[in-house]
């Protein structure tokens, strides 16, 4: 018992499938895109990030540099003041 398929059927399968293989590439190439796009977006906002916690670093270094610059002076004035209260 054969059984025959209408040929508008067919036609419509064909042409469906034709579609989708048409569109495959242009899909594939859009989902490449978006990614990278997304990847480069995500590297941009850990750079930035970066260059942020370092220059807080930078900024904190900074200050305890000049914290021991100040400190170092006056030790050194409060030395030089007790060894000359002790010889007078």
């Amino acid at each position: 018992m054969a059984t025959t398929v209408n040929e508008q059927v067919t036609d419509s399968v064909t042409q469906v499938n034709t579609k989708v293989v048409g569109e495959t590439p242009a899909m594939a190439m859009g989902n490449l895109l978006m990614s990278t796009s997304q990847a480069l977006g995500n590297a941009a906002h850990n750079a930035t990030n970066g260059q942020q916690q370092a220059q807080v670093t930078l900024q904190a270094v900074t200050v305890q540099g000049i914290n021991s610059l100040m400190s170092t002076g006056s030790a050194v004035t409060g030395r030089v003041a007790e060894g000359i209260i002790e010889k007078g």
